[in-house]
């Protein structure tokens, strides 16, 4: 009978050690893994970003060939959306978009006509919603 007890003692649960042991081996492995899971989330949205603006270029050329030019800069990417009433008005409008994409961080996308890196442009501006900056803030465009 005193074996039984003894083996009962034994077998209840972890001591303080053993606890502490696996505590610091899941800290380490999440120190680990997690900065790797954030820069994949930014990855993630650079690749979005990059899609809706190959997209919106699609509809843009979609646009020029039934009205034989872009939208101006003050009709924007919303005459994709809903026929321009300001500047010359498209004579063969159609819708092009069912709505416009917000960018991965919530602003809208940018557009200008005529544009400074090619005929037209249209980019986000990334993380920061400012002109410019660099890594997971930097511009993302049709000219990249």
């Amino acid at each position: 009978m005193r074996s039984t007890i003894k083996s009962l003692r034994k077998s209840r649960g972890f001591t303080l050690i053993e606890l502490m042991v696996v505590l610091v081996i899941i800290g380490v492995l999440a120190a680990l893994i997690v900065p790797n899971m954030l820069d994949r989330a930014d990855d993630a949205r650079v690749t979005a970003a990059r899609t809706d603006v190959n997209n919106l270029m699609q509809a843009l050329k979609l646009y020029k060939l039934d009205n034989l030019r872009y939208p101006s800069g003050e009709q924007g990417l919303q005459s994709l959306v809903a026929k321009p009433t300001v500047g010359v008005i498209p004579p063969n409008w159609r819708p092009y978009l069912d709505k416009l994409p917000a960018d991965p961080w919530g602003h809208p996308y940018q557009f200008a006509n005529p544009g400074l890196k090619g005929e037209i442009d249209v980019y986000s501006l990334g993380a920061d919603g400012v002109v410019g900056g660099e890594g997971r803030n930097a511009d993302i465009g049709n000219w990249q």
